[in-house]
């Protein structure tokens, strides 16, 4: 693909992308390419420079991608951990024992966060009580 810096004869700028010169050429000469801002059929090509990609300019780019995607994702992790705690009630080290009273319905059913060591973990799991951790988040201050 190639992309071309077009003007139309009422000097308006604007780009577009060709599979080649020949197939611009062809555009032009049968009136499918027009200005997007007046409608002219009358488009040439304008002088553009010439775009050098490095391997440094690209690793810079994907590094501002990455960058960009992991400050996303950690956005939504953040927003995601925030509603669990706001619609779960925190019942601290008895986490275990209010896990097992509303799975086996001995209190009401509602969501709770808590604390529970490894082996209780293990234990809630073996007796198909469902359970997640909810992940350590840095501040914002950091």
């Amino acid at each position: 693909m190639i992309r071309y810096s077009l003007v139309c004869d009422s000097a308006h700028s604007f780009e577009g992308w060709f599979s080649g010169s020949a197939d611009f050429d062809r555009q032009v000469e049968t009136g499918l390419l027009t200005c997007p801002i007046c409608g002219s059929a009358s488009v040439s090509k304008s002088l553009m420079a010439p775009s050098v990609s490095t391997a440094r300019k690209k690793e810079a780019r994907q590094q501002v991608v990455l960058d960009t995607v992991r400050e996303e994702a950690m956005a939504k992790l953040k927003e995601a951990v925030a509603t669990i705690k706001a619609n779960a009630e925190d019942v601290g080290e008895r986490f275990p024992e209010e896990a097992r009273k509303i799975h086996y319905g001995e209190a009401d059913a509602r969501g709770i966060i808590g604390q529970a060591n490894i082996t209780e973990v293990r234990d809630l799991i073996d007796e198909g009580i469902e359970i997640a951790p909810l992940p350590v988040l840095p501040d914002d201050a950091n």
